[in-house]
């Protein structure tokens, strides 16, 4: 597919404090959002999506516009993240792809051929198979105010390894297999799947999102040398498509990779739960802002406990230029969502 059209800056909740960090400048107290904050932690969400399979849920604007803004009205939150999934720009580009409840992604053609490569790059993610999702951006950010929205994709090195397996997997061995094996064919999967992710995003963004993040789930099984050699280049792709807001880079057991994550392109780094903020920091430079990183276990510690952790995570992020609060990863299913409210209370409380 071509190259993604130009985005301008969205002129909505530019001075909202998220955005601020975003821009380096650090806050009285610092913004707070949570991974994952539209699911099934929710009792809203699971009433909304009653009966309703997640791609549909994804694909029907005004369901996806609910989700996305339900906490936002429960706990205030600095920022409402895109309900969506990975593989959503896959599934408009007319890939044979379902979420399996209790598993994830399932491809029914998983590439481990050369002709399954083919059949692949030859689907087109059209202009008009996006308009659902400008539809549900816009349908969002017109219900938020000044409260910004962030756009959300996949990673391409993510995404490659749920096309390669045909589902998720515990290591990314056949997609690893596959980077070292057969260099051509990696670089042509991963092009691909960086514009269909490209795409994905500035269409987010040109329907009225502030800010965007990608998300390498899986980046942390690889080392610092493979994954700038053949991981950054489709990452950098990806975030290329997207100008004018700012980018969040984020992937789980990624501290090795940090640096290498910023030199794609990212202006801002998300920081799991398993390096402090600033350790991190250090390994950035002090140069661009974290976001991170609650440990999500701690989410059903007592208050004390908690309270503590979310002291010495503040405290963590003043070595960066600017923090936005946020979990290592996303709220687990079985939070307690007061929890959420109340730690949003507590930052709020310190400004």
């Amino acid at each position: 597919m071509g190259g993604s059209p130009a985005v301008t800056e969205n002129p909505r909740s530019h001075r909202a404090p998220l955005l601020a960090a975003y821009a380096g400048e650090r806050q009285a107290t610092p913004p707070v959002w949570f991974m994952r904050q539209a699911g099934r932690s929710l009792p809203e969400y699971r009433a909304s999506r009653a009966g309703t399979a997640m791609l549909d849920a994804c694909l029907d604007p005004a369901l996806a516009a609910e989700i996305t803004v339900q906490p936002v009205r429960r706990h205030a939150v600095d920022a409402a993240i895109f309900f969506s999934d990975i593989v959503v720009p896959l599934k408009l580009a007319g890939v044979d792809v379902d979420i399996v409840p209790g598993r994830g992604p399932v491809f029914a053609r998983p590439v481990r051929t050369p002709a399954d490569l083919d059949d692949l790059v030859a689907h087109e993610l059209t202009p008009d198979a996006l308009a659902p999702i400008e539809a549900a951006v816009a349908a969002t950010v017109a219900q938020l105010g000044g409260t910004p929205l962030i756009g959300f994709a996949g990673a391409p090195f993510t995404l490659a390894s749920y096309v390669v397996e045909g589902g998720p997997s515990k290591d990314q061995l056949l997609a690893r297999t596959l980077l070292h094996a057969d260099p051509d064919a990696w670089r042509r999967l991963t092009a691909w799947l960086a514009d269909v992710s490209g795409a994905f995003l500035a269409a987010q963004v040109r329907a009225g999102a502030a800010a965007v993040q990608l998300f390498d789930s899986w980046a942390g099984a690889l080392s610092e040398a493979d994954y700038r050699a053949a991981v950054l280049p489709a990452s950098a792709r990806t975030l290329a498509a997207v100008q004018g807001v700012p980018k969040v880079h984020f992937g789980t057991g990624t501290a090795l990779l940090l640096p290498a994550m910023r030199d794609a392109g990212a202006d801002v780094v998300g920081v799991d739960h398993r390096l402090p903020l600033d350790a991190a920091s250090a390994l950035l430079d002090h140069a661009v802002p974290v976001q991170g990183n609650i440990d999500p276990a701690l989410l059903q510690a007592p208050w004390p406990v908690l309270e503590r952790h979310l002291e010495a995570v503040v405290a963590a992020g003043e070595a960066a230029p600017a923090h936005v609060l946020n979990l290592g990863h996303g709220v687990p299913p079985g939070t307690d969502p007061d929890v959420l409210t109340r730690i949003v209370e507590w930052v709020h409380a310190r400004a």
